[in-house]
């Protein structure tokens, strides 16, 4: 059997989550799929995929085998890649994710310009706020806001973002400015429903304090807490590039400055590999470059 088409069908079912999907990718059909993921399966003597009559699965050896397939077609595509002509013209698909706000203040323009400048690329993006699994949901790069918790994923710090308590000028006027965390308790606070009920952690002379603050004001999404807090509605807890264009038009202010907790690392983070694709390589110094505004 072609082994290498085999491996390229396997990494497809993998992602496509269907046998159908991966055999309209690979202008085949279902059958010689079915035939090529049996003989493949039947050759390593493993089962790679648990399948019902609803949904296919990786099993554990199959999500192993996964990430060799991948490093094994990576090495193939780069040695190929050195031998043609373009070589120096990254081309091909890239799979992206980005929390959701952040993703689309700046991560999809730097996306998007790097399309208009690499003609042969084409990028899919994928949005969210849940940390999203990358090889299991076949997502070539991450860019991700906080410490690295997955030791199978590589990690580039491109920056980082600050924890920032905000109002409106006009409210501190009305109300005062906070002179401790604590000051937040007796104020009115905007809220984000599905976040932490408590605020913080603040640094309090070393200490670390959360607050379990309340308020008259609560919403499921960011942009408009922040954009009722510019209106007047009380204090908020935000992330700096969420409230920055607010800040910088002066419609919000900062306070409890020295009260910040340590800023918190922006990552570009994509699988273990022991040879990227060049258009991952270019596509992570390409975004090393979109986002140095954050760096220090």
């Amino acid at each position: 059997m072609d082994k290498l088409r085999a491996m390229q069908a396997f990494i497809h079912i993998a992602e496509q989550g269907s046998l159908t999907a991966a055999a309209q990718v690979m202008e085949s059909s279902l059958p010689a799929m079915v035939r090529t993921l049996a003989g493949f399966e039947a050759q390593l003597g493993v089962r790679l995929f648990n399948r019902t009559t609803r949904r296919i699965s990786l099993t554990e050896e199959g999500r192993r085998h996964l990430e060799s397939c991948r490093q094994l077609l990576a090495a193939l595509a780069d040695a190929e890649a050195a031998l043609t002509a373009d070589a120096a013209e990254p081309a091909g698909h890239l799979t992206i994710t980005a929390p959701m706000l952040f993703g689309q203040m700046h991560v999809a323009p730097a996306v998007t310009r790097f399309v208009q400048q690499h003609e042969k690329m084409r990028c899919s993006m994928v949005l969210l706020d849940r940390v999203v699994n990358l090889l299991e949901e076949g997502i070539d790069v991450g860019i991700r806001i906080g410490e690295p918790e997955d030791s199978s994923l590589v990690a580039q710090k491109v920056g980082s973002i600050r924890r920032l308590v905000v109002a409106s000028p006009a409210w501190v006027r009305r109300h005062g400015v906070p002179q401790h965390p604590k000051d937040l308790l007796k104020a009115n606070c905007v809220r984000i429903t599905d976040h932490s009920p408590t605020w913080g952690p603040f640094n309090d002379g070393g200490r670390p304090l959360r607050l379990a603050v309340s308020g008259n004001l609560e919403f499921n999404q960011i942009a408009p807490a922040v954009a009722a807090c510019a209106a007047g509605a009380g204090f908020g807890s935000f992330f700096s590039y969420q409230v920055a264009p607010f800040l910088k038009t002066k419609q919000l202010r900062t306070v409890l400055e020295d009260f910040e907790p340590p800023p918190r690392p922006i990552n570009i983070v994509y699988p273990h590999a022991r040879l990227l694709p060049m258009r991952t390589r270019v596509f992570i110094e390409w975004m090393k470059t979109e986002l140095q505004e954050f760096q220090p």
